[in-house]
């Protein structure tokens, strides 16, 4: 067994703190990676306050994991010792179902997150990435283009991926008209991606406090959605709309806002059901969706586009015994966009 330090939740809603556990053993297509950056995701928060209800204890939080691979098992023909390498939201999948088969392991019923989840054993925790070591089958394992620096690349394999996505999925691109809802560690990346793609980008926040940063990200536009007014002017405007928010919006004025067959996506996930009406979605055909990050061929691609567009993520780069400092931080809005741990400073524990 691998042993590991970390920082970890050992109860609901408790302040993370160090903690020492052991990793599987290294099978033959496992990779063993010497992390040294990961991102901190909202979910992170959600999990560590059990929020959704589903949460295990001792839980090390983390999914946007950066770093270097140490040992590879007898098997492994993907990387080598020395690689520069990433892991998202999951570590394993059932490899046989419909979705697997496609390519979207993400939605695999039995896909294996990268921490509060349990390994294929029956029994070993899967923890995550606020942590030094980490062992990985080599098949979910990301690689990491040079030129993007590992610590602004570490939020692309959660954040970067989710926007990725639907952005593809839902055609942006020149001719058409996106909006990304919220500018925050999700959005921030939208903008870049929809600006690379070609299209027109619009940004809506509750707040015109982050207007110069989102044209300088290739916004186009910037509507503060706190304005009545906003909801008038661009009524039927757009064709595709990522909500990125967390918090509880009335859907039913953002969709009054998509044109004829336009579509809502959602990607953000607020604690509460949203209320919608009939009457918005028919009176121009219009669509909800969701989307859940990607599975890995398609991340890879997002990390190939990144690295072609010269695409990183906006961050501030903290040591682990700030991570609590930094997830009050996130709930009061204050981060400019993405947090990363530079797991250089667990030192020995």
């Amino acid at each position: 067994m691998l042993q590991v330090i970390g920082y970890a939740a050992k109860e609901a809603k408790a302040s993370l703190t160090p903690f020492s556990f052991e990793r599987r053993d290294l099978l033959d297509h496992d990779v063993v990676i010497d992390i040294q950056y990961c991102g901190i995701c909202h979910t992170d928060i959600h999990q560590v306050k059990n929020e959704w209800g589903r949460s295990t204890y001792p839980m090390v939080p983390g999914h946007e994991i950066v770093g270097t691979v140490s040992q590879i098992g007898s098997q492994v023909m993907r990387f080598k010792v020395g690689d520069k390498v990433g892991v998202g939201c999951f570590v394993d999948s059932c490899r046989n179902c419909d979705a697997c088969s496609q390519g979207l392991e993400q939605y695999c019923s039995n896909v294996l997150t990268t921490y509060n989840g349990i390994e294929k054993d029956g029994k070993t925790p899967t923890q995550g990435g606020y942590s030094n070591k980490i062992i990985v089958d080599e098949n979910y394992i990301l690689r990491i283009p040079d030129n993007i620096v590992s610590e602004r690349a570490a939020p692309l394999l959660c954040a970067g991926i989710t926007l990725y996505s639907p952005l593809m999925k839902w055609k942006a691109g020149p001719g058409k008209k996106v909006a990304i809802v919220g500018l925050g560690g999700l959005g921030h990346i939208g903008i870049k991606i929809a600006h690379a793609l070609g299209a027109e980008v619009t940004v809506l926040s509750h707040s015109p406090k982050k207007q110069e940063d989102a044209k300088k990200m290739g916004a186009d536009n910037f509507y503060t959605t706190s304005d009545a007014k906003t909801f008038e002017k661009l009524e039927g405007y757009f064709d595709i709309m990522i909500n990125t928010v967390s918090t509880d919006l009335n859907l039913n004025q953002y969709l009054n806002l998509l044109r004829l067959d336009g579509t809502i996506v959602v990607v953000g996930v607020p604690e509460k059901d949203a209320q919608i009406n009939a009457y918005s979605l028919i009176s121009a055909r219009r669509n909800l969706a969701g989307s859940l990050i990607g599975g890995i061929s398609e991340t890879q691609e997002m990390l190939d586009f990144c690295s072609k567009h010269d695409i990183a993520c906006d961050i501030e780069l903290i040591p682990i015994q700030k991570v609590n400092e930094a997830y009050e931080r996130i709930l009061n809005s204050d981060v400019r966009y993405r947090f990363v741990i530079d797991l250089n400073s667990l030192g020995k524990m």
